[in-house]
């Protein structure tokens, strides 16, 4: 357990520091500690400056005076002890590291930017940790002499002797055909050291893509590629960044029973994963990463997954005794809407589709004012197909919309401007005419959005750029929200954000909202109502609805032959396990989603 303890702890954004425009190093005019004669924050030469942590009083001036936003300052009431890795200097430092365990899948959960990749980096031995030494040469030699005696020196001691052979898949697949070419089967057959390509070909189904590049490619697809890719070497560890980015509902439980062979063959998994619901069905420990992103994460003693995400929920670290969070994250039972009183928004008839091959049929349907309604099936099915039709970038072939809605629309894919501006003046022309005070307070700021601010629109990261692209969306002056995979490249915390966010936006100002996503809990979070798509991928699909919650999960989960069930403790979605009393129980019901 950690011990009582006063730390401070400085970062600088050192990309957002710009002393000469701030007025020539504004942060050491103002800090306190430099004013009564003691160095703190200090530069040299004309370089940016560094702050002094052992004499830093944490009174937090300097943060709020930074015109750029570029420092952080945390006072912990804990001491996480020296770093397993400082980047450099008021940079980010990572305390402790993951555990993986034979014939185990061991989860990490936490927010972007806490060092969970940084931690996969060092077990996967592509990061040698400098134990916070960072102006000193690392070596596997110091790291095993730190750890001697303690249950992580046998993981260390066998990197250091080049003993642990490891498998990484990346995060980020779809940069994949940047990096390597030629045919499918081509790479996979390359990387087979297990003798397993039929089989791993088969489970993830990819003998239609076999004679194709990545670089035609679907994320979907490049997601099995990497998969199957990492499966295919012979390791002893084998890690997993966010696996089910790209994938549909079906799709991510197929992936998950396939993790999960693996690890009961004898090896040893690792899993970042912001899918709960896919993360607490296929981990069978998790170890929670928490602290402040881009400042230090600290990683979590390991814990039973269903314990573990729960803590997480809670805010609350129990063997740490340590609370990261103001707030726990939770979930209530909802009732359904009554039909009677709903103010509706439009109705629209019976729509046909042809697109190439592929043809979509959807019913009749309307969409009612205050409500958002979620949208699932699987990939290729026409989920957005349908959203273009509505938002009028697609025409239908029966007939053409007729309705005179004023309608906002996030897509799928999000390409930043091309002019060169910061997120400060693309939101300024973006929401012109509006109260854009009132836009921070009650979107921006929710959707931790402010903090980007000064930064240039194409330097933003993944889910930066997703915040940002739903703000704008949410703020334009609309009747009808369409969101396409809005919860792509967030964590757990931007997701229920997110989802809080668009409940509150539309409870209030009378919109109606369609949101398409993967992530079950994300949907069943924010859901008044569902429409569901079924079919044949790439072939045929329909759509109807919407649907009560209920009938509408129903109609999702027999097709995928899955029960959910509410944890007791949080009332969060789980996944039953197959063939349990529960799960029977609830398929002899017709009840496959929770009442």
């Amino acid at each position: 357990m950690y011990t009582e303890a006063k730390k401070r702890i400085a970062v600088i954004d050192y990309d957002q520091c710009h002393p000469r425009k701030c007025g020539g190093w504004y942060c050491e005019q103002v800090c306190p500690v430099n004013r009564s004669g003691t160095e703190c924050i200090v530069h040299e030469d004309e370089k940016q400056p560094n702050i002094i942590e052992e004499t830093c009083i944490g009174c937090l001036i300097c943060v709020k005076k930074c015109p750029f936003d570029a420092i952080s300052v945390v006072n912990l009431s804990i001491d996480p002890g020296d770093p397993l890795h400082q980047f450099d200097k008021n940079q980010f430092r990572l305390h402790g590291f993951p555990l993986p365990r034979n014939n185990e899948v061991v989860g990490i959960i936490g927010q972007n930017g806490i060092g969970k990749t940084t931690a996969l980096k060092i077990l996967s031995g592509r990061l040698v940790p400098n134990l916070g030494k960072y102006d000193q040469p690392a070596t596997w030699d110091a790291v095993a002499e730190k750890y001697r005696g303690k249950e992580a020196f046998a993981i260390f001691d066998q990197l250091h002797q080049n003993k642990l052979s490891v498998a990484f898949k990346p995060q980020q697949v779809d940069k994949l055909p940047q990096s390597e070419k030629g045919k499918v089967k081509e790479l996979l057959s390359k990387v087979d050291e297990t003798n397993g390509y039929d089989a791993v070909i088969q489970t993830l189904g990819l003998e239609n893509i076999l004679e194709r590049t990545l670089d035609q490619l679907s994320g979907g697809e490049l997601q099995k590629i990497a998969i199957a890719a990492t499966a295919l070497r012979n390791a002893d560890v084998y890690f997993f960044d966010e696996p089910s980015s790209f994938l549909d509902i079906s799709q991510r439980m197929g992936i998950a029973q396939f993790i999960r062979n693996l690890a009961q063959t004898g090896k040893s998994v690792i899993v970042v994963e912001h899918d709960l619901i896919l993360l607490d069905y296929l981990s069978d420990k998790v170890h929670l990463m928490y602290g402040k992103p881009s400042v230090f994460g600290i990683v979590s003693q390991i814990k039973n997954s269903r314990e573990g995400i729960n803590e997480y929920l809670e805010g609350y670290s129990r063997e740490e005794n340590y609370r990261f969070r103001d707030h726990s994250i939770e979930f209530f039972g909802k009732s359904a809407k009554n039909d009677k009183t709903a103010k509706p928004l439009f109705s629209y008839p019976a729509l046909k589709k042809t697109l190439g091959a592929f043809s979509l049929d959807i019913e009749a349907g309307s969409l009612n004012r205050h409500e958002v309604i979620g949208v699932l099936g699987p990939n290729g099915i026409g989920k957005t197909t349908f959203v273009k039709i509505l938002a009028g970038q697609l025409d239908a072939d029966n007939q053409k919309l007729e309705q005179k809605l004023s309608i906002a629309y996030k897509p799928q894919y999000i390409q930043p401007p091309e002019e060169e501006q910061t997120v400060e003046e693309l939101i300024s022309k973006e929401t012109k005419g509006a109260d854009l005070e009132t836009l921070k307070r009650t979107l921006f700021g929710p959707l931790d959005v402010l903090g980007l601010w000064p930064k240039n629109v194409n330097h933003l990261s993944g889910g930066e750029l997703q915040r940002l692209a739903i703000g704008l969306t949410l703020a334009k002056d609309s009747q009808l929200i369409l969101l396409d995979e809005p919860s792509a490249y967030l964590d757990v915390e931007q997701r229920i954000k997110i989802a809080k966010t668009i409940r509150s936006t539309t409870e209030q100002s009378g919109k109606t909202c369609l949101v398409v996503d993967h992530d079950l809990m994300f949907i069943d979070y924010l859901s008044d109502r569902l429409m569901v798509f079924d079919g044949t991928p790439a072939v045929h699909g329909t759509c109807r609805g919407p649907f009560t919650m209920e009938a509408g999960m129903n109609k999702l989960l027999s097709k995928m032959q899955i029960t959910l069930r509410r944890d007791h403790a949080t009332r969060r979605p789980r996944i039953n396990k197959h063939g349990s009393q529960l799960d029977s129980e609830q398929k002899q019901s017709g009840k496959y989603y929770y009442t």
